[in-house]
């Protein structure tokens, strides 16, 4: 009869390899002001990193790396890194993804804050990070082989906004009467020649705050046990890109205990299990089989073999840009320092470096700053990326201009993280996010625009 319920796939050849990056206790972690020590004294999950190659016989491979990390304090030390992954992979700029999930309870990325405790570790820490992504990356492109990756989506209720106005004060928690982005993009990743599951990708937008500065713990958050579900269950590796969550996060979070971060994980990864078991088997599709007279008229679709893979679902393409985003007028750090006089010394302290590191590398001192974007195209899947921390209406708005395909949107990658992306609401609000970030009102509606415009590029 002909009608099918058609799944947005990449057909191609696919690799995966996987690292462990656990820093050792002792490395500097001091990722919240009030934190009540600055290093860590143990382990809750081990850190990994996960190598996906993609690969469609055109020429060289796209690859994707995520991170269980922080975030860059400072260009520098992003580029050093990105740099030495980009030659040991002889890979061009736009070719390359490395996306970190954003865990606040991972070592310090900032070889600048080698004077302080626990900081001299962090440079050698960055060099193993460099060297474990091309080890992966390379172990991934050799293991090159037949796959095809399903796409689905699914719905988790963890991630909230977390934009609440207590009398007046715009204060970062969870605010029950505003709706959250649950969107959750799943990708099941086959080898065709035995049918294994090779891997499975989840991009989903959340803050991994539940741990806070009371922890004293390296954990990847969430993440870890989100993955142990979700590994467990399909024997494959999991990879995370941390979405669209500049305004997003768990409603219970800011805690030391890291059982509310497992159970955290479990809640998404039971939600991805959910999403990936209404995929039909890989290879097929539910197509319409027949029409049986009962009380009614049913129709009954079954799995069957799906068609040869069209052009365009074996297609690979890679766009890397730049836009100009506006610069809001920045008080100068003695202004910063005089106006934070009133918080205790350790959190003024670290809100300074954070500013000082800001401004060194990504500010050229004019109106606007240079603000890159990547943009690829997975088959019938579609995936934009960018450095700093959007709000969910970057995702939101492209899967809306672009319905009919799978979209993939990615904070924290190829950049470094500290800049936020609020939208003009947020400013208004004036909460934490408009006046953290450098940013003017208007840069998050230039990055969507800018980021649709190279996707249509693809399509």
């Amino acid at each position: 009869m002909g009608s099918r319920l058609r799944v947005p796939v990449f057909s191609g050849r696919a690799g995966v390899a996987r690292r462990d990056i656990t820093p050792p206790p002792g490395i500097r972690t001091r990722n919240w002001g009030p934190a009540v020590t600055d290093v860590a004294d143990g382990v809750h999950r081990p850190l990994t990193l996960t190598a996906l190659a993609l690969d469609d016989g055109g020429g060289a491979p796209l690859v994707l790396v995520a991170v269980d990390g922080t975030w860059w304090r400072r260009v520098e030390d992003e580029r050093r890194v990105r740099s030495a992954v980009l030659v040991g992979l002889g890979l061009a700029e736009e070719r390359l993804l490395i996306a970190l999930s954003h865990t606040h309870a991972g070592p310090v990325l900032c070889a600048g804050d080698a004077d302080l405790p626990g900081g001299a570790l962090i440079p050698a820490y960055l060099d193993r990070l460099a060297a474990a992504t091309v080890e992966a990356g390379r172990q991934a492109i050799a293991a090159l082989e037949p796959a095809v990756l399903d796409w689905t989506t699914g719905r988790c209720a963890l991630a909230t906004d977390r934009e609440l106005v207590l009398d007046g004060r715009a204060v970062v928690g969870a605010n029950p009467a505003a709706a959250a982005d649950d969107t959750v993009v799943a990708g099941r990743l086959t080898a065709t020649t035995s049918g294994r599951t090779l891997a499975v990708v989840v991009n989903y937008a959340c803050h991994p705050t539940t741990l806070a500065w009371q922890n004293t713990l390296i954990s990847p958050d969430y993440a870890g046990a989100m993955r142990e579900v979700v590994e467990t269950a399909t024997q494959a590796p999991c990879l995370f890109l941390q979405g669209a969550s500049g305004e997003l996060a768990p409603a219970e979070q800011y805690t030391g205990d890291p059982t509310v971060a497992d159970r955290h994980g479990r809640a998404l990864g039971h939600a991805v299990l959910s999403a990936l078991a209404g995929l039909a088997p890989a290879g097929t599709e539910l197509a319409l089989a027949e029409v049986v007279d009962s009380g009614a008229p049913l129709a009954a679709w079954r799995p069957a073999q799906r068609p040869a893979p069209s052009p365009a679902a074996s297609a690979l393409a890679a766009r890397r840009s730049v836009v100009d985003l506006p610069v809001r007028p920045l008080p100068t750090l003695a202004e910063l320092e005089q106006g934070w006089a009133g918080i205790d010394s350790r959190s003024r302290d670290e809100r300074l470096r954070r500013a000082r590191h800001l401004r060194d590398g990504y500010l050229n001192g004019g109106p606007v700053v240079g603000h890159p974007v990547w943009a690829w195209r997975i088959g019938d899947a579609l995936l934009a990326a960018h450095p700093g921390e959007a709000y969910s209406a970057l995702q939101r708005e492209l899967r809306t201009r672009f319905p009919d395909r799978p979209v993939l949107v990615l904070n924290l990658t190829n950049g470094p993280g500290f800049v936020y992306l609020p939208t003009k609401e947020a400013y208004d609000r004036g909460a934490y996010q408009s006046w953290q970030t450098p940013l003017a009102a208007g840069a998050l509606e230039l990055l969507i625009d800018h980021a649709e415009s190279l996707l249509e590029e693809l399509t």
